[in-house]
C-alpha cells in the first residue's frame, strides 16, 4: 500500500517502546475523531425516539402503549435488514486499506455501495410485507386486541420509512469507511427538528392537518426516514471528498460478486443483533409475569444502559473502520491495535458509566417517578436493578466493540454463533433458573442478562485475539 493515508496504519520493523507508544496513540486519536461523531449519530437517534414518546405520552397513555408495541415490531424489522447495510462499511474498509483511492478502487467502492443499495431495497419487500400483518400477528401473540390494533395503526404509517431507514444505513456506512463521520450526525440533527414538528403537526392536527394520533406518529417517523436519506444523499453528491465517487453512476447496473459477498457477511451481522434484541425483549415480556412494579422499575431501569450503550456503540463502529483499514492493507499488527484500542476505551467509558449508577442509582430513577412516595416499591426494584446495570456494564462495552472489530475482520459467521451461544444458552437459562426456579423473579432475570453479555464480552474479544494474530491477506 503506497497510499499516504493509511501510512500511520503500519509500523515496518520492531517496534522500540517510544515508537510502540506513539502508534498506540495515534491510534486513539485516530479513533477518537472518527468515534465521537458515531457516538453523537446514536445518540441523535434515540432523541428522536423520545420525541416521539413524549408527543404520544401527551396524546393518550393508549397511543404511546400501541406505539411502544408497534416501534418494537419495527426495529426487529430494521434490524432483520440493516445487517447487509452494515456490512457495507467493512467492505468499503478494506478496500480503501488494500489500495487507497484511485480511480479503479473508487469505482470498487461504488459498486459496493450500489449493491448495498440493492440489498436495502429488495430486503425491505419481504419486511414491509411482514409489517402489515402486523395486527394478526399480535393477536396471534396474544396481546389485547385494543393494543394490538392501536400497534398495527402506528406501524401502517412507519412501514413506508423502512426502504429509506435500511438506505440511510448504506449511505452512513459508507461515508463512515470513508473517515467521513459528520454528515450522517449533521443529517441526523436535523431530523430530530423534522421529525418533531411533523409528530406536533400530525399526531395533534395542528395548522390545519387532521389529528391523526398514533398513525401521525407513524407517518412523521417515516418522513424523517425518507428526509434522511435524501438529505445524506444530497450531502455526499455535493461534498467534494464524497461526490468524485459518482455513486448513481450505472445504480441499477448488477454486480453479482459484490451483491454475495455483502449478503453473506451482512446476513450473519443483522442475525447478531436479532438475538440480543430478542433476549432482552423476551426479559421484559418476563418482568410483565412479576407484576406491574416489576415491569415498570425494569422500562426505568433498561432505559439507562441503553443510553450508555450507545457511546461504545459508537466506538464500534468507528473499530470497525480502523480495524477493516488495516487488515485491507494486510496489516494484522495495526488491525490487532486498532481492536484493542477500541476495546479499551469503551471499557474506560463503562468503567465510569459503571461507578455513577452504583452513587447515584436512586436520583437517576427518581427522574421518572414524579411521586415518588406513590412508586416507592418501583424505586427500590429499580434501584436494584441499576446496581445490575453497574456490574455489567464494562463487559457490555467490551462484547459491542469486540464484535465490531471482528467485523473489520470480515468475521461475521463466529460472531453470530457466539453471541447466540452467549444469550440464549448461557443468559436465557440463568434467567429462568434464578427469576422463575429459584424465585429471584426480577433480579434474577437482571442476573441472567449480566451473565450473557459477560460470557459474550469473554468469548468475542478472545475471538479478536486470536484472528488478529493470523495473516490478513490484502484485497486483490
Amino acid at each position: 500500500m503506497g497510499s499516504a493515508m493509511t501510512d500511520h496504519l503500519s509500523d515496518p520493523g520492531p517496534l522500540v517502546p517510544a515508537k510502540a507508544h506513539r502508534a498506540w496513540t495515534l491510534e486513539a486519536r485516530e479513533l477518537l475523531r472518527l468515534a465521537v461523531p458515531l457516538a453523537a449519530t446514536q445518540l441523535a437517534q434515540m432523541i428522536i425516539l423520545a420525541t416521539d414518546t413524549l408527543m404520544l405520552g401527551h396524546f393518550s397513555k393508549q397511543a404511546l402503549a400501541g406505539a411502544a408495541i408497534g416501534n418494537t415490531i419495527y426495529f426487529l424489522a430494521w434490524l432483520m435488514g440493516s445487517g447487509v447495510p452494515m456490512a457495507v462499511s467493512p467492505v468499503i474498509a478494506h478496500i480503501q486499506g488494500a489500495h487507497g483511492t484511485a480511480g479503479r478502487e473508487r469505482r470498487r467502492i461504488r459498486i459496493a455501495l450500489r449493491m448495498g443499495l440493492w440489498t436495502a431495497a429488495l430486503t425491505s419487500l419481504p419486511l414491509m410485507a411482514a409489517l402489515i400483518f402486523a395486527r394478526p400477528i399480535l393477536l396471534a401473540l396474544h396481546q389485547e386486541p385494543a393494543l394490538a390494533e392501536g400497534a398495527a395503526l402506528f406501524v401502517s404509517g412507519i412501514v413506508w420509512g423502512l426502504p429509506f431507514a435500511l438506505g440511510f444505513q448504506v449511505l452512513r456506512s459508507f461515508s463512515t469507511a470513508l473517515s467521513r463521520a459528520v454528515p450522517p450526525l449533521v443529517v441526523i440533527v436535523l431530523a430530530i427538528g423534522w421529525n418533531a414538528g411533523f409528530d406536533y403537526v400530525l399526531i395533534f392536527g395542528h395548522f390545519g392537518f387532521p389529528r391523526l394520533g398514533l398513525l401521525g406518529a407513524g407517518i412523521a417517523s417515516a418522513s424523517s426516514n425518507i428526509f434522511s436519506f435524501v438529505a445524506l444523499l444530497a450531502i455526499i453528491l455535493a461534498a467534494p471528498a464524497l461526490r468524485r465517487y459518482h455513486i448513481l453512476h450505472r445504480v441499477w447496473q448488477p454486480h453479482w460478486k459484490s451483491l454475495v459477498e455483502l449478503m453473506r457477511l451482512g446476513f450473519p451481522i443483522g442475525l447478531t443483533m436479532v438475538f440480543e434484541l430478542a433476549l432482552f425483549n423476551a426479559a421484559t415480556l418476563a418482568m410483565g409475569t412479576f407484576g406491574i412494579s416489576p415491569l415498570a422499575a425494569h422500562q426505568i431501569a433498561i432505559t439507562i444502559p441503553s443510553l450508555t450503550f450507545m457511546i461504545p456503540l459508537g466506538i464500534g463502529l468507528a473499530a470497525t473502520v480502523r480495524v477493516g483499514l488495516a487488515a485491507g492493507a494486510g496489516d494484522p499488527v495495526a488491525a490487532r491495535r486498532a481492536g484493542f484500542t477500541a476495546i479499551a476505551m469503551a471499557a474506560i467509558f463503562m468503567t465510569g458509566a459503571a461507578v455513577v449508577l452504583l452513587l447515584w442509582p436512586r436520583q437517576i430513577a427518581s427522574l421518572w417517578l414524579p411521586d415518588i412516595a406513590a412508586n416507592a416499591d418501583v424505586l427500590a426494584l429499580a434501584v436494584l436493578y441499576l446496581h445490575v446495570a453497574a456490574a455489567f456494564q464494562v463487559v457490555d462495552g467490551i462484547q459491542v466493540s469486540a464484535s465490531m472489530a471482528l467485523r473489520g475482520l470480515k468475521d461475521a459467521h463466529g460472531p453470530m454463533w457466539l453471541a447466540g451461544g452467549s444469550y440464549w444458552l448461557a443468559g436465557a437459562p440463568v434467567c429462568v433458573l434464578l427469576g422463575f426456579g429459584l424465585h429471584m423473579q426480577g433480579l434474577g432475570i437482571w442476573i441472567g442478562l449480566a451473565f450473557g453479555l459477560l460470557v459474550a464480552a469473554v468469548t468475542l474479544t478472545t475471538r479478536f485475539a486470536i484472528l488478529s494474530k493470523r495473516p490478513v491477506p490484502v484485497e486483490q
